[in-house]
């Protein structure tokens, strides 16, 4: 597929709104990267997931204890994934790069491989979000419909229901599966190049798999019996992917978001980058302090996808800007004000998908 651009000949809309920020940024002598609250939280969901591992693994609870502690220990990395590893892999974690370097490869620590989600997420999801064949985020066919443009099958009139197995074997799929085909292939995505990996690349890689299966499945075998370990290990993967998946749908995937189609004969988008970002983004629970807290911020998914190198610890702010911008541009912005209504509006969409 040939690259898709954008109209950026009017480009007014973001600059009106960087215009905001800069100058807001500028009067209170601000950084846009993360300060010391960034860090502590951080640091404490690290040393918390850090806890819940030694407690399970060497102290063995309870059956029902333990059940407890791996579904929050699955919760507790999903949310290490949101607020350290994302930071980190868009260099908002701290103005230091080798910190931000760190924050980004704890991914590698959860199993993933940091440098091809950097450019699965940054360039090809933050580019061209909910553009088909582009975004890979969207691509999850035939299992699910996410948009009216993808084809239809029988099954999808169920997907509102089996969407929980999908998304809690996500984490899974990812780690064993889609990294390992990510790897062999060449290709991060579809729609890219083969590209030859680097002796680092290759050591990197297999560092990660070796060191991730030695630490959630070897180790917890020796000290705990196999049944016991996988057994965690399930709950944990199931728990972490269903609460990633979940949280990027309510972001992209609810009604309102739109999935815009290049002209087929430019192959471009109509609508400038900026405007494009807020079509096919929505915001949720963003007066909740404790989704907040627990999601980095991705519960103001809009300011994310404008200003990815900022720190989530600006983004209240910083949507007050884009969103007095979006009313003198006459812009929807699509905003839910609780988690739960994003959720319903995300279940809605998906039976609409699947039965239209």
């Amino acid at each position: 597929m040939s690259k898709v651009s954008f109209d950026n000949s009017q480009s007014d809309f973001f600059k009106a709104i960087k215009e905001k920020v800069d100058h807001y940024f500028a009067e209170h002598n601000l950084n846009p990267s993360g300060s010391w609250r960034l860090y502590a939280k951080g640091m404490f969901q690290v040393l918390t997931a850090l806890t819940l591992y030694i407690v399970l693994v060497f102290f063995t609870p309870a059956p029902w204890l333990s059940i407890l502690l791996s579904g929050l220990l699955g919760l507790n990395l999903a949310i290490i994934g949101f607020n350290v590893m994302h930071e980190g892999g868009h260099s908002s974690f701290s103005r230091r790069s080798w910190i931000n370097n760190l924050s980004a490869h704890s991914l590698n620590i959860l199993g993933g491989i940091s440098s091809f989600w950097k450019v699965k997420h940054n360039i090809n999801h933050h580019t061209y979000t909910n553009i088909e064949g582009m975004d890979s985020d969207i691509d999850v066919l035939p299992f699910m419909r996410l948009h009216d443009e993808q084809p239809r099958y029988w099954f999808h009139r169920f997907q509102h229901i089996y969407w929980v197995i999908l998304y809690g074997i996500s984490y899974l799929a990812w780690i064993f599966y889609e990294d390992f085909q990510k790897y062999f292939s060449g290709k991060i995505a579809g729609h890219m190049e083969v590209r030859k990996w680097s002796v680092k690349e290759h050591v990197v890689f297999w560092i990660t798999k070796v060191g991730y299966v030695s630490v959630y499945l070897v180790i917890p075998v020796i000290m705990v019996g196999w049944i016991k370990a996988l057994l965690g290990f399930l709950i944990i993967t199931f728990v972490c992917g269903l609460f990633i998946s979940v949280v990027f749908q309510l972001a992209h995937v609810v009604q309102g978001t739109q999935f815009p189609k290049p002209n087929s004969l430019s192959n471009k988008i109509e609508n400038e980058w900026a405007v494009h970002q807020v079509n096919t983004t929505a915001n949720f629970a963003t007066h909740s302090k404790s989704m907040y807290w627990l999601l980095g911020g991705l519960n103001f998914q809009i300011e994310h996808h404008l200003f990815p190198r900022i720190s989530h610890i600006h983004y209240p702010q910083v949507s007050k800007f884009v969103k007095e911008v979006c009313q003198e541009y006459d812009i929807v912005y699509v905003e839910y004000t609780s988690m739960f209504k994003a959720f319903w509006s995300h279940l809605v969409h998906l039976r609409r998908l699947g039965t239209a």
